[in-house]
């Protein structure tokens, strides 16, 4: 039986997850691939270090030359992280002819595109389901069950920090800056939680889900991106009465040709699925012409089940090569990129504004909405006690994003406008 050796770059949470599994799971594997699935040489920082895992300490090493310059390793299985240093590892992995297994987004959403096509010139897979959504198999679903389709949307919770600092906000009352440090503390936040709480890790997975799919090369810049660090407590309070709860979705929508994608605090619907996507869980939701809508939910992170995911990767390299058809099944985007412009991306808003509570001043808001022909589903006023001025909630019917910057722009300039509170777009 052949033998199928493996570089393991990592022994972080996910790169041990992926030794157990590898080791709880060799039977099943083998009998799924026809072949002996084995660890050669794993790449650490520190060799001496204490590890919980089953694994020869010989097998150890702290240079990425033994794994990506070594001639027996078949596939390289990254999940160290970081993004210039692990590409040119993966180059170098790639243009010697070896498959590569990847859980890194910040690379993928960066120089995915490029890295595609070097292992489909040098016949070699490059796989990365674990780089959005950890255990889920949203990536697998858009490249092979919906190949058929043409998906029109896409959106959903794709970054777990930040879903489980909203659901506390919302079950608990909490304010942002309270729950930030319990979700530092429970190691589900950084000491930095820049890249989290700002949206740069949603418009990341964003940026690789839009590509797959709508087949074209949608980069990170292409991503408009809007975190949470201005939510309050009061937001969601507001949202909550109203009907809704306040998550942080990715989305990603296509018209006719053109695309627009963006990450952004939104009100969703109580009775939409997302709505009750708690605590670290993820969920991407998908609408294809044919198939309609669908949803994908699960743990978004986790030694296990991301390691589960790397693992099917390695499964699918296994079976390509016993094929022989390694490089010939990457998804590519062959589609030229066409962004949407602001008069063609439609959405209902949820505004507060802080107001001089006097007659005439919501004639002059409302009038402000129809100048520019925005439509109001509600306005509603209410009572803040630690609030002297008045609090204006206004709903929108469906508009374009130009007609509704227009209408900030002039609210900002009205003097009765004491502040836009907040914007919010609306789902479901």
């Amino acid at each position: 039986m052949e033998t199928i050796r493996i570089g393991l770059m990592g022994l972080g949470t996910v790169g041990t997850g992926v030794v157990r599994i590898l080791n709880d799971h060799r039977d099943d594997l083998t009998r799924q691939t026809g072949s002996t699935i084995e660890i050669r040489r794993v790449l650490v920082q520190n060799t001496e270090k204490p590890r919980d895992i089953a694994l020869d300490s010989s097998l150890l090493t702290r240079e990425a030359e033994d794994i990506v310059a070594a001639d027996d390793i078949d596939v390289v299985v990254e999940v160290m992280g970081g993004v210039e240093l692990t590409k040119g590892l993966i180059e170098r992995a790639l243009r010697s002819g070896k498959h590569v297994v990847t859980a890194n987004k910040d690379l993928m959403a960066l120089h995915g595109a490029e890295l595609v096509a070097i292992a489909r010139e040098h016949g070699c897979d490059i796989y990365y389901e674990a780089s959005v959504a950890g255990g889920i198999p949203i990536i697998r679903a858009l490249t092979e069950s919906f190949s058929s389709d043409r998906i029109k949307r896409m959106f959903g919770i794709v970054n777990g920090t930040t879903n489980f600092i909203l659901t506390k906000m919302s079950q608990e009352g909490a304010s942002y800056e309270d729950v930030l440090k319990e979700a530092q503390a429970l190691g589900y936040a950084e000491a930095d939680p820049t890249s989290d709480v700002e949206g740069l890790d949603a418009a990341r997975k964003m940026a690789i889900l839009a590509t797959l799919g709508f087949r074209m090369n949608v980069s990170l810049a292409d991503v408009d991106a809007k975190g949470i660090t201005g939510v309050t407590k009061e937001d969601i309070q507001y949202g909550k009465r109203l009907g809704y709860e306040l998550k942080l979705l990715g989305v990603a929508e296509r018209d006719g040709e053109s695309v627009s994608v963006s990450v952004q605090p939104a009100m969703v619907r109580t009775s939409h699925p997302l709505a009750s996507v708690n605590g670290v869980f993820n969920a991407v939701y998908v609408y294809g012409e044919a198939v309609g809508e669908t949803m994908f939910y699960g743990p978004g992170a986790g030694s296990l089940p991301t390691a589960t995911s790397v693992v099917a990767d390695l499964v699918a390299v296994v079976k390509n090569m016993r094929m022989g058809v390694n490089g010939k099944t990457l998804s590519t985007a062959y589609k030229e990129k066409k962004l949407q412009s602001d008069d063609r991306i439609f959405g209902k808003f949820f505004l507060l504004l802080h107001v001089e509570d006097k007659a005439g001043v919501l004639a002059q808001i409302t009038q402000a909405f129809a100048a520019n022909e925005v439509s109001l589903e509600s306005v509603l006023q209410q009572p803040n006690q630690e609030n002297p001025k008045a609090e204006i909630i206004i709903i929108t019917h469906d508009t374009n994003m130009s007609g509704m910057k227009n209408v900030i722009r002039e609210l900002e300039s009205m003097d009765v406008v004491n502040k836009i509170k907040s914007v919010y777009r609306v789902v479901g």
